[in-house]
This record gives structure tokens, sequence and C-alpha cells, in this order.
């Protein structure tokens, strides 16, 4: 009979990482080596089991160790024994401390049995300096790993590759490629009603409730709907639903526009699961990654919305039709829209904020139903203007290459960057020359400045002409996305906050009732009306093809 009989606690462990290696790491395996060790030692009964699947050795928050533990403190446990020490543990210092503070002061005996370690053994002293090196070594193996996968996981990243548990709302895994982005075009539908709600005038928590009013399931439910097992930490009640917040996020994501970012936040390092959020220039962005959801025209508009001061009258569900849009031509604080009642009517204004709240400036009152017919004729006169700038530019697009200049910008590129290619030969030989006696430490100095304007001046017209190579190209491709957004408005009759969002940057009120209308994609048009400028010597008068008047907004 042994001379003291101890109570065992058999410790088993497998990481996920480890699930891919062979069989011998299995949990399975694990039991029956301990089983079989303790069959030839009658000294040791196990008293409990206890296993942590899937759980990795870098810390001790794993459920299996931590009930062991406890045991261990309510003295069911005076022995612990595990296949070897890298079931026990990888972390160098945390496992150190175990067998080296911890449990020789709480008279735990501790075995390894593949590393032939016993704490209270014959070899014990002996292996008091084997231990720690066999513990370095396991914990700088997890580090390679995770070095390793870090590696890998990132690269993935880079080549376009979602590697997330679960896809975004609006999309689904590929079934072929699950790394791979596919529509759900369930939850795309409601993608792109909420972004069409914003550019109607709902705010964010009036189409939260409408969402919720339609029964339509928050992104959570929607998940476990399809039968994922998903959970998030925004849950509050009993059936998840949508919120303002959640709009928001939905609203500014840039997955609905093709553009998958990833890398935004993660663990410092293996030991450390505290997940850190990584600063923009950190994160890995791929633009036209997968089949977007929203255009980019739309995402941008609504964009833009979300940085305007755009509120919701009470007990109203949309915003007033210039809300955010109109400002003080003088302070450019924004104008505030005022009810004035009379004779049984009610009449709206708009006056400057900065004079409401009594902080200077002047009321520059204005009335909004006269705002609205200024606006209306600015707009249908600024549609035309770009449908008189489409006709041009359909016009020089339809002219052969060679009258478009396009092929000369390629010849005049090729001869400047020959230029700056002989200036910098000639820099290089500066320094021989110098070295030589040909020149002068001055006339070396002189002649190098000279180079390097003559450089600096040439890169500048290269980059003026690959701008309108670029512009030349661009305006000549057909159906450019500006110009179609303005048509799509084309003979209005009645102003609303879709062509309004979609159309105006904002509109300024100055003092004397003097309006101006400043639109969106003002350079593009600048910049097309500069293009079609050059081309006036070959631009059909008789034919109606001029080039387009420029008007005051």
């Amino acid at each position: 009979m042994p001379d003291r009989i101890w109570n065992a606690a058999e410790y088993t462990r497998l990481s996920r990482d480890d699930g891919d290696k062979a069989e011998s790491n299995s949990i399975t395996s694990q039991k029956e080596i301990i089983r079989d060790y303790v069959r030839r030692h009658p000294e040791f009964v196990i008293v409990k089991e206890y296993a942590d699947d899937g759980y990795s050795g870098v810390n001790f928050e794993r459920p299996g160790f931590r009930q062991m533990m406890e045991d261990i403190k309510a003295k069911k446990i005076d022995c612990v024994i595990c296949k070897d020490l890298s079931r026990f543990a990888r972390n160098y210092i945390d496992a150190g401390r175990y067998l080296e503070k911890i449990f020789p002061f709480m008279g735990v005996r501790f075995i390894a049995i593949n590393d032939n370690y016993d704490s209270c053994g014959e070899k014990a002293q002996s292996d008091a300096l084997i231990v720690p090196f066999k513990n370095l070594i396991n914990d700088a193996y997890c580090r390679d790993i995770s070095v390793k996968i870090r590696s890998q996981l990132d690269i993935k990243r880079k080549m376009g590759d979602f590697i997330g548990a679960f896809a975004p709302y609006g999309y689904r895994k590929d079934e072929t490629n699950r790394n791979r982005l596919v529509v759900d075009e369930e939850a795309a539908r409601t993608v792109e009603l909420i972004f069409r709600l914003r550019i109607q005038g709902l705010c964010n928590s009036a189409i939260a409730d409408r969402l919720n009013s339609m029964g339509v399931l928050s992104p959570m439910e929607y998940k476990q709907a399809q039968g994922f097992n998903y959970s998030c930490g925004f849950r509050s009640n009993e059936q998840a639903q949508w919120s303002p917040m959640l709009v928001k996020r939905i609203l500014s994501n840039e997955i609905y526009i093709g553009t998958l970012i990833q890398h935004k936040s993660g663990t410092p390092n293996h030991k450390i699961k505290k997940r850190v959020e990584y600063d923009r220039d950190e994160w890995i962005v791929i633009e036209n990654n997968h089949e977007p959801i929203i255009c980019r025209s739309d995402f941008d508009t609504v964009q833009n919305l979300m940085l305007r001061d755009v509120r919701t009258a009470p007990k109203q569900e949309k915003v007033h039709l210039f809300s955010g849009f109109v400002f003080c031509g003088d302070c450019k604080h924004t104008m505030v829209r005022k009810t004035v009642p009379s004779g049984g009517k009610k009449y709206h204004y708009l006056v400057c904020s900065t004079n409401k709240a009594g902080r200077g400036c002047s009321p520059h009152t204005f009335s909004e139903d006269k705002l609205k017919s200024i606006v209306l004729r600015v707009v249908n006169d600024h549609i035309e203007l770009t449908a008189q700038v489409e006709q041009v530019l359909d016009y020089i697009a339809s002219l052969p290459e060679q009258e478009r200049r396009i092929i000369n910008y390629d010849a005049q590129m090729t001869a400047l960057e020959n230029e700056i290619k002989r200036y910098q030969d000639l820099k290089i030989n500066l320094y021989s020359d110098m070295a030589d006696g040909v020149i002068s430490r001055e006339e070396y100095k002189e002649f190098h400045a000279g180079y390097d304007r003559r450089i600096a001046d040439r890169q500048r017209q290269l980059g003026k002409l690959k701008d309108e190579r670029s512009q030349a190209m661009e305006n000549s491709s057909g159906n450019i996305e500006w110009i179609e957004q303005f048509k799509k408005y084309r003979h209005l009759t009645e102003l609303d906050r879709e062509c309004i969002v979609h159309l105006i940057e904002k509109i300024l009120i100055y003092d004397g009732k003097r309006i101006e209308v400043c639109f969106r994609y003002r350079d593009e048009l600048e910049n097309a009306l500069q293009y079609i400028e050059r081309f006036e010597d070959v631009l059909p008068a008789e034919e109606g093809v001029t080039i387009p008047e420029r008007r005051n907004a």
C-alpha cells in the first residue's frame, strides 16, 4: 500500500489552433495518457476531470482551470496531473508562478507526464532549472504561432478576403468562397430603404421607429432567424430592435459601396486580450472589393447630411424642406425656421440664428414660400446648364482622337519626362566635374540650384498635363455620374427634400434679400467648362453646339 493517497485532478486542454494537429493532442488522447499513468501509480485517485476544449494556453482565463482552482482552495484536490507542461500553460511567467509559488504554498503536487516532471519526485530539485526552460519554449512556440497567424490574416485582408466570423448586415458569405461577400437580397432591401428614408428627410430615430413598426428584424434577430449562432453587446430587450445608433452605423458603413475595411481594431499581442482601436492609416482598405448595395453618390449625400445641423420639428417625422441647407450670407450661421400665425393661417419665415439668439447680425428674414420659388427656378436653370455641358461633351467625344488632342498629351508628357531625366543626370555629373577641377565650388552650387529649378518646373508642367489628360479622358467617357445626378431632376415642377440633398450644397441669404444657391459638383462643372473652352474653335455654332454660358446662381 502506498504511504499516502493523493486526491488528483485530471486536467486537459486543447486550443483551437491545436485542433488542426495530430490526434495525439486531442482531449481524448490526453485523458487516456493520464488514466494509464494513474493505473500504474496506485497512490493517485482521480477525484474529478477538468477540461478546457478550445481555450488558449497563453492565459488562465479558462472555465475548467478556474473550477479546478476553486476545488483546490476547498481542499478537495491536492494533486494536478497533465499530459505535459504545454497542456497546463504556454505562458512562461504565469506557468512559473503557479509551479514555483502558488502550488507549493497550497501543498499541491503537480505532475506533467510526458515531460517526466513531478514536483514531489526524486528529481524535483534537478528539474527546477529544466522546467523554466520548457515553459519558455512553450511560450516562444505560442508567440511564433501568433505572429504567423497574424501575418497570414493580414495577407488575406490585403487580398480583399473577408475574414470576419459573420458577414455584415446586407451581405452573406459566398457558398463557394467563405472569404467573399455576396449581396443578401432581403437584407439589402432594408439597407436601401434606410438610405432612401434618410435622404427623404427622416432622422435616425424616425427610421428606427419606422422599421420597428414594419416588423423588420434587426440585424441580430435577422442573423439568428437565418440559423446563425450570433449575439452582440447591444441587446437590451428580450428581442433586439432597431435603434438610432444602429441606423447610424449602417448609414456610415462604407461596406455598402463595395469598400472592405478591416484591421480597425485588435489585440497588441497574443498575451493581451483587451482590444484596442487602430488609427485610420493602419486600417486595411480595399475599394471596389464586392458588389455595392448603395451607389457612391447616395452614400456621399448621406454622409453630407449627417454632418449638418438637421433637426425634426416636435411631433414631426421628417425635417422641413430646407433644414440644414440655408445659411446667413453675412455671419455664415444657419437660418432657422419661424412660424407666424396671421388671419387663421400660418406663414413660415427663415431668420438668422445669430440675430434670433441676440448675438448681433440682422434678421435676414425671408419668406419660405418665396425661397421655394426662387430656388426652384435656379435649380431648373442649373440643370439645363449641365444638360448643355453634356451635349457639348458628347460632341467633343465624337471627334477623332487627334482633334480631341488626347494623343498630343502623351507626346508632350514623354518629352517632359525625358527633360527631367536629362537634368537629373547632369546633376549627378556635377560633383565629378567639381572634383576633377572642371568647375569651381561656387559654380557647382549655381549649376546645382539651376537644375533643381528646371526639374521642379518640368515636374509642375508634367503634373498639369497629366491632370488635363485625365480630365479629357473622363469628359469623353460618357454617362458622367454628376451630370446624370442633375438630369434625374430635369423639368422639375416642385422642390422636394430628395432633390435638395442631391443637388445643393448650401443656400446663402444676404441682407437686401439677395440669394445665392451653391450647387454640389461645382469643381467638376468648372473643370468641364474649362475643358470645353479649349475646343471653342471646332464647335459648330450653327448646329447649336456652343460653349454653355456660366450663370450666377
